[in-house]
């Protein structure tokens, strides 16, 4: 019951599909989609940061009438900065120094570390009923996503979709037609970094090959480039998703790696 979004544009549907989508315009992370009254939805817009890495730049929801805008360390309810934990029909917002979480009694958690990564949870009793960058929880991947009807998109193309349109901001497309490389000379480490002895606990309750398909990625895309956002991101999201279905990721950082 979890979407997620973290490191290099990495995205993981609640139907488990894992794509990535480079957009920096804001899009529709996930909204309640039925045509009637909407309960919720959650915007985000990313950007490059000044290590030119994507980041959060902020994230945008409604939780029925309530309008919540979220940059690092701020948090804005219905036009006024509040302080934390703030609690108001039904909603509670809590922060730490690396968390932003949300949790509104409609049957939704929201997890931002303010930086790369969110991470929404959402009751099944919104199953069929959602849209955005998340999918449409129907259960089945690539349907609905990635294959609607007779027409197929790739992941560009169903990013692009998503997008909020706002007349007064210029904001470009990625490019679709930009295949992704395949960084297999990768492989070895970011499988020998997802299978070390910390994560034991971890490999039958995730997939773990698009884990180290993401790792890959973020290696192609940092170039040789040896910072933590580069090696560390896609293991970070690893290990969260790990505690999140119940596991207990051991101690897997150290004073000199992460």
């Amino acid at each position: 019951y979890v979407c997620s979004t973290w490191g290099n544009n990495h995205f993981k549907t609640f139907d488990g599909d894992v794509y990535q989508f480079p957009g920096i315009c804001e899009y529709n992370f996930v909204s309640d989609c039925r045509e009637a009254y909407k309960e919720f939805s959650v915007h985000i817009q990313r950007a490059l940061n000044s290590n030119g890495h994507p980041q959060i730049q902020y994230i945008l929801m409604k939780i029925k009438d309530i309008a919540i805008y979220l940059r690092p360390n701020v948090v804005v309810v219905d036009g006024r900065i509040v302080k934390t934990p703030y609690y108001s029909s039904g909603v509670l917002i809590e922060t730490s120094e690396i968390y932003t979480k949300i949790n509104a009694k409609l049957g939704m958690t929201l997890m931002w570390n303010q930086q790369d990564a969110l991470m929404v949870e959402l009751d099944n009793k919104f199953n069929n009923h959602t849209c955005g960058l998340c999918g449409d929880y129907n259960g089945i991947q690539i349907y609905n996503e990635f294959i609607n009807g007779d027409a197929s998109y790739n992941s560009i193309t169903y990013g692009n979709m998503q997008k909020i349109s706002k007349p007064k901001v210029r904001c470009d497309d990625p490019d679709e037609t930009q295949a992704l490389p395949s960084c297999n000379e990768h492989r070895d480490e970011c499988q020998r970094l997802l299978t070390s002895p910390a994560f034991a606990d971890c490999r039958l309750r995730l997939n773990l090959e698009m884990y180290i398909q993401a790792c890959m990625q973020d290696k192609c895309a940092c170039n040789g480039k040896e910072d933590s956002f580069c090696l560390c991101s896609t293991i970070s999201e690893y290990s969260r998703q790990c505690s999140h279905a119940g596991g207990r990721p051991g101690e897997w950082r150290t004073q000199n790696f992460c």
